[in-house]
């Protein structure tokens, strides 16, 4: 490719919005050129044809914008969405994303029949709501017809490409998320269990159709996109829900207990831990306590309000994956203001990302990305003297940087992310305090799972 002509655009899914910007061949967003849609799910779930209609205006107005052809389209989305296709390739659900917890139950009987530990070694995923096999045996449970006339059972992004493209595929990041995904392909024990056929799935592979590019997993393109690409720099990510994960080489070695392992493609994987509170919390506690507009826990003394809170609201994935596990909070007296539960609210989810941090010892710096992190000042430095290491505030639009980066590379074009120029570092007189207040969100989590 000729340097200064190459441009890709980047379509960004997640579970509320939908974005698309052009990026150069430096992974310069080119300014003035984006697009953006919100939505919510309802319980979970959202409806495919409004996510296609969405995705595809996007596009439409950002080529509109651009005005010139560009060398490739990435897709960066959402990770584990289950979608049923009839033999037109129709859908017949809903999309049902990882915040579908319906199919608890299903989860917990699959780990009463199988080894889950095994599962796990296997796939890289937990037998938990989140992923399809629980999801499968609930659909075959909730609604039989519906499963016995599925033709193909698919994640959202493998219909959007097949509705943008014209061909119907998963990328390997894609289907490795998806917990039925082996070392070899499609693990053919959960399939045996779950009455599914190798035929109702998805081609899986990275090639181009055209030139679009199949979709990448939003967490694997969010440590591209701010330059987490080795075991000792992590990728935090605060937006609806929260994440903290490294891109390290595949050596053949195991998920480790508590973590997730999916791949970016075939020579890298993704290990890191999730959790289902993040931004969510912080609005719900906006809607909840009526906080005033600007409510800052800046200069806040470390735990000063004496509260534990543990930010379960929306079941628990890592390191303990107990989806039926709710949040809770102790300590509240009459003197307990609002900006206390916020700020006991961020600490514990502070607290929750540090038990997944001492699950990654190799890390020593950390790249903060999300929207969520904006939405109240302090909690950056919060993360650093939590998780005891520098936290640099990364680029906002990380994934679709990301997605962007990688099929630059795949064109021959290789982007370094230097670390951002400011960090927070980590105030020794504050670990204590947090370290005691750790122990009591400890205590607490054990008698609530």
């Amino acid at each position: 490719m000729t340097r200064g002509t190459t441009h890709v655009l980047s379509l960004d899914l997640g579970t509320s919005s939908v974005r698309a910007r052009v990026y150069d061949e430096t992974g310069e967003a080119v300014e003035g050129v984006e697009a953006q849609t919100h939505y919510e799910p309802t319980e979970g779930v959202l409806d495919p044809e409004r996510l296609v209609e969405a995705a595809g205006a996007a596009v439409d107005e950002v080529s509109r914008e651009f005005g010139r052809p560009v060398a490739a389209r990435a897709i960066s989305s959402f990770w584990h969405s289950l979608l049923a296709l009839d033999a037109n390739d129709r859908p017949l659900t809903p999309v049902l994303t990882w915040r579908d917890l319906r199919s608890a139950p299903q989860a917990e009987a699959l780990r009463r029949r199988l080894d889950g530990e095994a599962v796990h070694a296997r796939t890289g995923c937990y037998l938990h709501p989140s992923y399809w096999p629980a999801k499968l045996a609930w659909l075959a449970e909730a609604e039989p017809e519906t499963f016995a006339s599925t033709a193909r059972f698919v994640s959202f992004p493998d219909y959007l490409l097949l509705r943008l493209a014209g061909e119907l595929r998963s990328s390997l990041s894609q289907a490795s998320a998806t917990g039925l995904w082996g070392r070899e392909g499609w693990d053919t024990e959960l399939l045996k269990e779950l009455g599914v056929r190798p035929g109702q799935l998805p081609e899986v592979g990275d090639g181009p159709i055209g030139a679009w590019f199949p979709a990448l997993g939003d967490g694997a393109c969010s440590n591209v996109g701010a330059g987490c690409v080795s075991p000792e720099r992590a990728a935090l990510m605060i937006g609806t829900s929260g994440a903290f994960r490294v891109i390290r080489p595949d050596h053949g070695s195991p998920p480790r207990p508590g973590l997730f392992l999916y791949r970016l493609d075939r020579d890298l994987m993704l290990e890191g831990g999730a959790l289902s509170d993040g931004g969510n919390l912080h609005a719900w506690l906006e809607r909840t306590l009526r906080l005033p507009e600007v409510a800052s826990v800046a200069g806040r003394e470390p735990d000063g309000h004496g509260l534990t809170f543990l930010p379960l609201l929306g079941g628990e994935r890592s390191p303990g994956w107990h989806p039926e596990a709710r949040g809770a909070i102790t300590g509240l007296t009459l003197e307990t203001e609002p900006l206390d539960l916020l700020q006991a609210a961020l600490e514990g989810v502070a607290y929750r990302f540090a038990e997944i941090a001492d699950l990654l010892p190799d890390v020593t710096e950390v790249v903060a990305t999300g929207a969520a992190l904006d939405a109240n000042p302090g909690w950056g430095q919060m993360l650093a003297d939590v998780l005891g290491r520098p936290v640099y505030r990364g680029v906002a639009e990380g994934s679709a940087r990301g997605a962007a980066l990688i099929a630059l590379a795949r064109l021959g074009i290789h982007v370094e992310t230097p670390l951002p120029d400011e960090a927070y570092h980590s105030r020794s007189g504050h670990q204590e305090a947090y370290r005691l207040a750790r122990e009591r969100q400890r205590h607490l989590y054990r008698g609530v799972t």
